[in-house]
Formats: structure tokens, sequence, C-alpha cells
């Protein structure tokens, strides 16, 4: 009897292949992506306390994924996911606390030259920053500090290389609308303003 089952899933997976196109990629088709992302916020993340206090937000690297989904064979809905992005905050040059973050982004691509081995593409999207952990050392050891989620646009440049009928590796550069209100021990001290780069490698897979 388990033979048989076993011949009977081997001959629909066989049937599957047959019915299957050589490349997924297309109008109505999906596309799983797994990767990693560099997370770089931008130089001069604001001041705090009135002024009195400069920001600066360092940068992580983290394994990124998501799924894509092809509306035409030149516009796709891509999600992004990541496992969460962790970043130390100083205050004036010294280590004050750190923080982690998931940023979901929900993006509409626009890819060139559909078909083709090389393919350039441009999306512009929205972002949803949960922000949780926070942790604080040096001078602020042992006070509450709370960053607020952000929810803002983003943009995206990339490049995808075809390696066979269902594989792409694909470049991308983005930009990350991420503006958080602070607080210390409960009392509002100013906004932190991240805005970061991420500069990220994915293999792609139609199916």
């Amino acid at each position: 009897m388990k033979t048989r089952h076993a011949a009977l899933a081997v001959a629909v997976l066989l049937a599957l292949g047959v019915a299957m196109p050589a490349s997924a990629e297309g109008a109505g088709s999906w596309v799983f992506k797994v990767g990693a992302h560099n997370v770089n916020p931008k130089s001069d993340n604001g001041s705090l306390a009135g002024g009195a206090l400069d920001v600066e937000v360092g940068s992580n690297t983290r394994p990124t994924f998501g799924f894509g989904y092809w509306l035409t064979d030149t516009w796709q809905l891509d999600l992004l996911a990541a496992v969460p992005f962790n970043h130390d905050v100083s205050l004036n040059g010294a280590n004050a606390g750190e923080f982690k973050h998931l940023p979901p982004t929900l993006t509409l691509q626009y890819h060139f030259a559909p078909g083709a081995d090389i393919r350039p593409f441009v999306g512009l999207g929205v972002n949803y920053t949960y922000v949780y952990d926070e942790e604080t050392t040096g001078p602020l050891a042992g006070a509450d500090l709370a960053l607020d989620n952000s929810f803002g646009l983003s943009a995206q440049v990339g490049i995808a290389f075809r390696l066979n009928e269902r594989w792409s590796l694909a470049g991308d550069v983005r930009w990350f609308d991420i503006d958080s209100d602070a607080s210390v021990d409960g009392v509002d001290v100013g906004t932190v303003n991240v805005d970061p780069i991420g500069v990220g490698l994915l293999a792609t897979y139609d199916f």
C-alpha cells in the first residue's frame, strides 16, 4: 500500500512538472525571495532635549525574505520582511542605548525588459517600522527609553540577473522614511530621524 501511494505521489509530481511552464515568471505568478540587507541610517539623526543631545543611530545587517506577485509582466507587488534589526544609539558621541525593529515594506515595482536576462526595476511603497526592546546604557543607563513605531514612504531601485528559468539574483537599494518620537521616563524629548538606506542582495525563485 505504501509503495502504491509513493508511486502515485511521484506520478502527480511528474505530471505537475510537465504541466508547469519552463519559466513561471509573468502575470499571475508568485516569487519567493531570500537574502540579506544592510540598513544604514542617515548620518545626522536629529537632536533631542531641545537640541542638547545629538543623536546617531548605527547600521545593522540582517537576513531578509519576502514574496512577490506579478500583476502583469512588468508590474510586481513586493512584500519585504526581515529578521529583527538591532541598532545602537549614541548621544553626543557616547553610546546611550539600543533598540530592535521589524520593517515590513509593501512596494509596487516596475520591471523593465520583461523576459530579458538582465532586468532593472524601480519601486515605490509604504513601510511600517515596529520598534521594541529599547534599552539604555551610558549616560541614560537605568532610564526608560521609548521609541514610537513609524509609518512612512519607501523607494527602491534594483537590477535582477536571471540564472535559469526560475532562479534570479537581485540587488537593490531602498530608502525608508522612518521618524520615531522618543521619550525618556515618560517625558517627550524629540524625534529621531532614522531615514535609512537599505542595500540588499536576494535570491529569487518564480513559481
